[in-house]
């Protein structure tokens, strides 16, 4: 199975930083395209503790031959961050630098690299990498952590999985003191997935301050578990609604937080095939450098749930036969603005069209998405 990500491309000229969380499958990508690289992986204790006594060892160990340098898990170890700026500089090196937090790197007084490295990030699996060996139902049930799909037991590594972003991604590196208090915010932040979240109704389920929730909020989105969605504000004679929402980076993980796992014909089946939808599109977007990717909902009620740039708008339904009732919103945001496109994406087995309106099946949809085809 091969990564859509193309690290010598992205490498060939320019450092990077690459941002995933656990288990995307970093040091996987690494070992299997860059091979010829130095690598210090900093979840090695022996590594760290040499390195964090004395940053100015890294320069000293690399040989005339050396172009290329991973240095993995780089939040554990801010302050090599100097020393990566003088070796790009002063030697030409280039250095993937991969994460599963970009929490630390953001505190003050962190270097950047100043415009040195571009930031990419690592997205669970996809439809298009898993080929033949992708099935919907599986990847809403077990979500696209690799080793979690291709799991026997994946409803146990889920719920150990969870237990240790709560432990080592937030708890262990300090950005919260009460793991009880924010493991009951995780449960309800899960369960406001894909939607626009009333953060007064979370802290009081949560029982924590709102002002905590804020914090809280964002701890999930520093250490890549949370995706912000913006609204799309550029609608005229309807008042759009301007909160965003919020998209948990794995619909099984979201699940397991949810203390349930989806199947098909379930109540949450929809939220959740939404929520895949969201992954892939995500995925395009970060690996393609495609466009950004918004929601739209009126005041008046009328939502569609993904905007490309403002061309494609992309109404997501888990049904198998798509009724004139569900393309309402589309149609409305159409009578908005003209929109190159107007799509419902769904669990129908063929292509059809409707007053302007393709409704489609999701995987002919996520083809044409990989294809360039709504560009």
């Amino acid at each position: 199975m091969a990564r859509l990500p193309d690290l010598g491309v992205w490498l060939a000229k320019k450092s990077h930083f690459l941002f995933g969380p656990r288990q995307t499958g970093k040091t996987f990508l690494v070992r299997h395209t860059l091979r010829d690289a130095r690598v210090y992986d900093l979840l090695d204790s022996s590594v760290y503790l040499s390195l964090s006594q004395r940053p100015g060892r890294l320069s000293e160990e690399f040989d005339r031959d050396d172009q290329l340098v991973v240095i993995d898990e780089i939040q554990r170890l801010p302050v090599l961050l100097n020393e990566v700026q003088r070796l790009i500089e002063g030697r030409g090196l280039r250095f993937l630098l991969t994460g599963s937090s970009a929490r630390s790197l953001r505190r003050g007084g962190v270097n950047l690299l100043g415009g040195r490295a571009r930031t990419r990030y690592l997205h669970p699996l996809t439809a298009r990498e898993l080929g033949a060996r992708f099935d919907l139902a599986r990847a809403i049930r077990c979500g696209l952590l690799p080793s979690i799909y291709f799991s026997d037991e994946p409803a146990a590594d889920l719920h150990a999985y969870t237990g240790t972003y709560l432990q080592q991604e937030v708890v262990a590196e300090g950005a919260t003191r009460n793991a009880p208090a924010f493991s009951r915010f995780l449960r309800v932040a899960a369960l406001c997935n894909a939607t626009i979240v009333n953060f007064t109704n979370v802290a009081s389920d949560a029982q924590v301050p709102r002002t905590t929730v804020y914090e809280y909020f964002e701890i999930l989105k520093d250490t890549l578990i949370l995706h912000e969605l913006p609204a799309w504000t550029a609608s005229v004679t309807r008042k759009p609604i301007v909160s965003s929402k919020y998209y948990f980076f794995d619909v099984g993980v979201a699940s397991a937080l949810q203390g349930r796992l989806v199947a098909a014909g379930s109540p949450e089946f929809g939220s959740a095939f939404e929520t895949y939808i969201h992954h892939e599109l995500m995925c395009h977007r970060d690996y393609t450098g495609g466009e950004p990717i918004s929601y739209w909902r009126s005041t008046s009620g009328f939502e569609v749930d993904f905007l490309l740039g403002d061309h494609t708008a992309i109404e997501v339904k888990a049904k198998e036969h798509v009724s004139d009732r569900d393309l309402r919103s589309l149609r409305a945001l159409g009578e908005e603005r003209p929109v190159r496109r107007l799509l419902c994406v769904s669990l129908e087995p063929r292509r059809r069209q409707v007053n302007g309106i393709a409704v489609l099946p999701y995987r002919r949809f996520l083809d044409a998405l990989w294809q360039g085809e709504y560009a």
